[in-house]
């Protein structure tokens, strides 16, 4: 069934476009420089991946403490766009001062900054779907989104790739290539969420009471309680942990996996360009197949392809292999991730969308420390790394198992 997409849709789908520039810079660019002011100031490889890692973890911390209250304080009324554009704006001016800081140690502080900031927005941006759109419409919306994020993202990206791969040539230092790569996904992530911030309006919220905070905390404890007894939803957010935990370890590791099979810096960046192509069309292909088939079976497809994807990097040994594993994962990962949002958006309270959402936040920021830590301990017992990411068959196998239990609880 075709349908028109509204404005204010639009403008919703388009900070998915803005956000998603910060998400390859962190990804790629910035790991770069930090290894580059780390060797400035004589740190040593070991303690630069150590020192990166602590900052990645204590990012996650901070938005899995804070995503859950700040989501509960959300839903009062008049507060969500507030909390959206505050977050925003640190998460901005985070990026754009990690390109003005020589100091390692200052730029790890920004980083975590800037990271927090950004994944708290997602969580007030999540939860504005169901303001934005109406029930019926969520899968393909929640899709669209992801599928223009996926190839929006790409432009101010490559041109920051360009920037830090020849800035010999333009005649500036490495320094200024990042200071203007850093302020160019700055001013896109800004500047594309404007229409957002204009045009949206709470729809859905509860009363706001006198004792603001208290009343936050308060209504997070009810929340936690009410999950014991609304099985759908609990049963859904496990089998999102584990599931969702082997699709963004697979993405982590592929960096490594490149690596081992002698892919370059450059072969790498290509290949995770290749994901973010592909993941374009095949994100609104499996949009529009939620108006034919169920949302749920759909998500147990990708489910069981994400389970093969793991079987198949066990036998990971040439270049070209890794190549099809880039496409593989760029057909169903925006999926799974769009249709996981708009299935959780559809089976919760409207009016509490964000402190349900943070509580999502939550499952998914934590599932990143399990995935990475099964396949390393996995790799280290074995020997193998191949036989590191084959272990995360496991996680999809109980992420499919809980989420049967989900739609046998909405039947």
């Amino acid at each position: 069934m075709k349908f028109q997409t509204t404005s204010l849709e639009k403008k919703w789908i388009l900070y998915d476009v803005a956000n998603s520039a910060f998400t390859l810079l962190v990804s790629t660019i910035m790991p770069i420089y930090f290894n580059y002011l780390a060797e400035q100031a004589s740190v040593s490889e070991v303690n630069y991946l150590a020192f990166w890692g602590y900052a990645t973890s204590a990012a996650t911390i901070i938005t899995a403490v804070l995503a859950p209250i700040l989501g509960t304080a959300s839903d009062f009324k008049g507060r969500k766009r507030k909390f959206f554009m505050a977050a925003l704006l640190i998460g901005a001016l985070g990026c754009v001062f990690l390109g003005f800081t020589a100091s390692w140690v200052c730029f790890l502080f920004l980083f975590v900054l800037a990271k927090s900031a950004y994944s708290l927005s997602l969580v007030f941006y999540d939860s504005m779907l169901v303001d934005v759109t109406t029930e019926d419409r969520m899968d393909a919306i929640s899709a669209k989104g992801y599928a223009w994020g996926y190839i929006g993202s790409c432009i101010p990206f490559i041109l920051s790739l360009l920037l830090v791969l020849l800035y010999e040539k333009l005649g500036i230092t490495m320094n200024t290539a990042m200071s203007i790569a850093f302020l160019l996904i700055a001013l896109w992530w800004v500047m594309l969420s404007i229409p957002l911030l204009k045009s949206y309006q709470q729809t859905h919220s509860v009363q706001r009471e006198a004792h603001f905070a208290s009343a936050s905390f308060g209504r997070l404890w009810h929340l936690f309680r009410e999950l014991g007894q609304n099985r759908q939803v609990l049963y859904f957010l496990i089998a999102f942990f584990f599931y969702i935990d082997g699709v963004y370890t697979i993405i982590d590791m592929a960096t490594a996996y490149g690596t081992a099979l002698g892919l370059d810096t450059t072969g790498l960046l290509l290949a995770l360009l290749t994901t973010q192509i592909v993941a374009f069309p095949a994100a609104l292909l499996f949009g529009r197949l939620c108006s034919k088939y169920k949302n749920a079976s759909l998500i147990k497809i990708c489910i069981f392809a994400y389970f093969l994807i793991a079987l198949y990097g066990i036998t990971l040994k040439e270049q070209y292999q890794f190549w099809i594993l880039a496409v593989c994962v760029g057909i169903f990962q925006g999926a799974i991730q769009s249709m996981s949002r708009s299935y959780f958006a559809r089976i919760i309270p409207a009016e509490r969308s964000g402190e349900y959402f943070g509580i999502y936040d939550i499952c998914g920021k934590g599932a990143s420390f399990a995935g990475t830590t099964l396949v390393s301990l996995i790799s280290q017992i074995t020997g193998q790394m191949n036989i590191g990411v084959g272990s995360l068959v496991v996680l999809f196998l109980i992420g499919f198992l809980f989420f049967q239990k989900t739609e046998r609880k909405g039947q």
